[in-house]
């Protein structure tokens, strides 16, 4: 049962609806929302709940409700009232509301008209819906830079193409979500980063940054055989570290471990070279976004 809910449901409703998988508003409706907006300044938000349809895993599409709460959140802020014990959910699949799957990419507004605020705290106990923080502010591919140089040690400059995409699904990563580095490489049997492979310690370091809220857990994974003898699987994730810190990354946000064959995403032995590359690799998990 949904905390507070026979409360919200005999409120006044609001949908903003969403294209398949995505959490950006297209223009129509955020046109509507803005009308929305320029006609209720005088109400009060109760709470938002975001929702999705069934496409996807249960996990990314938890991920894209939160981001659409965000981002609704982001366009409603500071022009219409909130309530102090403001609630956001986000349900991802699990609520099925509609027939449809177009009906169901929403996030809804609960709020009410400024002719029912007398009667506030009738219809809605102070109890009934308790105190949250608003959303994390929501960091958009566009407001992340998209290149990033370096002085190399022989006294020149290096220039590397940050992928901004990547870099907002991290900024934007829930609490236990985790995120595969999937183009980070190391030469073979050692902890040493291929060069190829910096764009991506860089386009971590900025995420880290731009999120002063976010900590970390860098969790290395291998392949191939049943142990990691070499407990190459920790060094890599402590290569990571190493970097971050030097950077002047707090070493409080961020922790490494190993976890050598112990989690597959294939059984080993491997039976391709996909497979192998899959297994092999190296995951951020977020365990705290604010």
């Amino acid at each position: 049962m949904l905390f507070g809910s026979k409360y919200l449901a005999a409120q006044n409703q609001f949908l903003v609806y969403f294209d398949s998988n995505q959490f950006a508003l297209n223009e129509a409706e955020k046109t509507r929302l803005t009308e929305w907006i320029r006609g209720h300044q005088t109400a009060k938000i109760l709470a938002l709940y975001g929702y999705t349809d069934e496409k996807g895993t249960a996990a990314a599409n938890d991920t894209l409700a939160f981001r659409r709460v965000q981002q609704v959140y982001q366009q409603i802020q500071g022009k219409v009232a909130i309530r102090p014990d403001f609630k956001q959910r986000s349900f991802g699949e699990t609520v099925k509301k509609y027939g449809k799957d177009a009906e169901n990419r929403n996030v809804t507004i609960f709020f009410l008209n400024a002719d029912e605020l007398d009667k506030e705290k009738e219809l809605i106990p102070e109890n009934k819906i308790p105190e949250t923080s608003p959303p994390p502010a929501l960091l958009e591919a566009q407001d992340l830079p998209d290149v990033f140089t370096v002085d190399e040690p022989d006294g020149t400059e290096r220039t590397y193409k940050l992928n901004r995409e990547f870099m907002a699904q991290l900024a934007n990563a829930k609490p236990d979500e985790k995120v595969v580095l999937s183009q980070l490489n190391f030469v073979v049997n050692t902890f040493a980063i291929v060069p190829e492979s910096r764009r991506i310690l860089f386009e971590l370091l900025v995420v880290m940054q731009k999120k002063p809220g976010l900590k970390i857990g860098i969790e290395g994974h291998l392949c191939c055989a049943p142990t990691d003898r070499l407990d190459l699987s920790t060094q890599r994730a402590k290569a990571i570290y190493h970097f971050l810190t030097q950077q002047g990354i707090s070493k409080n946000r961020i922790t490494y471990k190993g976890l050598g064959t112990s989690q597959p995403i294939y059984p080993i032995p491997e039976k391709t070279d996909s497979e192998r590359a899959a297994n092999r690799r190296v995951e951020i998990r977020v365990v705290e976004n604010q």
